[in-house]
């Protein structure tokens, strides 16, 4: 659309002599007015992550209820029905969501994983789709086409809501990693599902349908890595002009990755989230400033889409749809998603402690919703069943899972001991010189704490030179001590500013014994 051209109005309020009239057009006049309903949307969003960290709740719910709260059935009377701009919109946020959650991505605990965690995301779909789909029609009486809409939809897991919660608690590195894969990896196969089973018609050949999801994967993650290589490997090699330029340009190749995936009709959820992996992964330029706006990119983009999702709803029309969302969700819950984790992870020797709660962490989250949103586009008889169904289980089991989720980690032994904190590592090339400046961010759990300069033991071409320590610098000796809040310069030459980063993460983790106690390549992070 062009920038000149006005934007019909999608959402109607109250009656009122200062509202348009339905059908006018978006004046200056009401855009001043949504810019300021946004503005304060936002801003009571983001207090509302301060309650749902505090109280152990996914911020969806927090997001989802001021969605509601602003509908037809709240104190906001504003009238939202469109489900084409609410998918589109979705779509939209999700790639950004996936881009940020690819970008945060720890090769390193994705790597002996990866095997695993990739059959969890197809076998594992496939196992909780026919399981939950047969519940659906034979416990609640869908139709075939409708239970398996609703068992491809909430069949999709979501990283922001599972590790919202699990965010304060260490857990082993195969656990996270797990998790945080199936989550990436899984959405790509579910969207081909829920569109296949919304498409007009009968589904015939499922092994046609099987063998078109596999090709678009292929193809989506054939254009991921290549995108995600040439975007790391040009920015390693170009020097933008501004620093502020360098998360700008990591979001534009990943946004251009789902892009290109899409327009090569493959899988472009999976084309965004793994070229983001390899830009996480790729030691770009002043990473931690590029990490910081993708997190906050990513908040914007849930906080808008849960909203919608709750502007979309129609609160009093869930009535009768409560006791199908409760028994599909039992089903889900107790057999679908244990059941596929226990096919897709005993072959890979995974213990019962771990898979127990990789089956009790299969939350929810607004993926599930916004896909629901696809049959209601394409005109499925009893689309709006379908979405209210979604909506109820996704609410009511995350509000069951996410405050359980802590106390199950502690129970089952995979949640105790102190994790020390990573370090933040913020580098900028110095191109003529052929070096790198590294800025070293000390955090309070760090074990770097109480090391000496000289026991850092740094290789040959990297030295410490500053140190900032309650806002006063002074050049270290090689006897200083460092201290939590340090913030340190290093300069490293470019042959060393790899294994400069890996002794540092090394000594943050495993303190002075880090060299002996084999945790330099385990620690080989962002």
């Amino acid at each position: 659309m062009a920038p000149q051209s006005r934007v019909p109005c999608t959402c109607a309020a109250a009656p009122d002599a200062r509202q348009p009239r339905k059908g006018s057009l978006l004046t200056v006049h009401h855009l001043d007015q949504l810019l300021l309903v946004c503005s304060l949307v936002l801003l009571v969003a983001v207090a509302a992550v301060r309650i749902s960290s505090r109280s152990g709740l996914p911020s969806l719910l927090v997001y989802l209820g001021i969605g509601i709260a602003m509908g037809q059935d709240g104190v906001g009377d504003i009238h939202f029905n469109n489900t084409e701009l609410t998918q589109v919109i979705g779509y939209a946020a999700l790639v950004v969501i996936l881009a940020e959650g690819g970008l945060g991505t720890k090769w390193t605990e994705v790597r002996p994983v990866l095997s695993s965690a990739a059959t969890l995301a197809l076998v594992g779909v496939a196992v909780s789709v026919g399981v939950t789909a047969a519940g659906a029609h034979y416990l609640v009486g869908l139709e075939w086409r409708q239970a398996f809409i609703v068992g491809a939809v909430v069949s999709s897991t979501d990283a922001a809501a599972v590790f919202s919660v699990l965010r304060r608690i260490p857990l082993p590195a195969r656990v996270t990693g797990t998790l945080e894969a199936e989550s990436g990896f899984n959405d790509a196969p579910v969207v081909i599902l829920v569109v296949a089973f919304s498409t007009a018609g009968p589904v015939e050949h499922w092994y046609a349908l099987v063998g078109e999801i596999a090709l678009e994967l292929a193809i989506g993650a054939a254009i991921g890595l290549a995108v995600g290589w040439l975007g790391s490997w040009g920015l390693r090699h170009v020097a933008l002009p501004a620093s502020g330029l360098y998360p700008i340009a990591v979001l534009a190749i990943a946004v251009t990755a789902y892009a290109a995936g899409a327009l090569a009709h493959g899988s472009g959820f999976l084309a965004v989230y793994l070229a983001a992996m390899m830009l996480g992964n790729a030691k770009l330029p002043h990473w931690p400033a590029t990490r910081g706006f993708a997190d906050g990119l990513g908040w914007i983009a849930q906080i808008g889409m849960f909203v919608l999702l709750g502007l979309l709803v129609t609160p009093h029309e869930l009535g009768d749809d409560v006791w199908p969302a409760l028994i599909i969700g039992l089903v889900l819950t107790m057999v679908a998603r244990p059941l596929s984790v226990v096919v897709s992870l005993t072959p890979f020797r995974v213990p019962w402690q771990e898979q127990t709660l990789m089956s009790w962490a299969g939350l929810r989250g607004a993926v599930p919703i916004i896909l629901a949103t696809i049959p209601m586009v394409n005109g499925v008889t009893g689309s709006r069943r379908v979405f209210n169904i979604v909506f109820v289980l996704v609410v009511v089991y995350t509000l069951v899972q996410g405050p359980t989720l802590p106390w199950l980690a502690r129970k089952l032994k995979l949640g105790e001991g102190p994790e020390a904190a990573d370090l933040g590592i913020e580098s900028a090339p110095l191109e003529r010189l052929r070096g790198h400046l590294l800025s070293v961010a000390i955090p309070r759990e760090s074990k770097m704490h109480g090391v000496e300069v000289n026991e850092l033991r740094l290789p040959a071409g990297a030295a410490v030179t500053l140190v900032v320590r309650d806002g006063k610098s002074f050049v270290p000796l090689p006897s200083t001590v460092l201290r939590r809040g340090d913030e340190l310069l290093v300069v490293a030459t470019d042959p060393v500013r790899d294994a400069a980063e890996r002794r540092l993460r090394a000594v943050g983790r495993g303190g002075k014994l880090a060299g002996w106690l084999g945790t330099d390549n385990a620690t080989a992070g962002h």
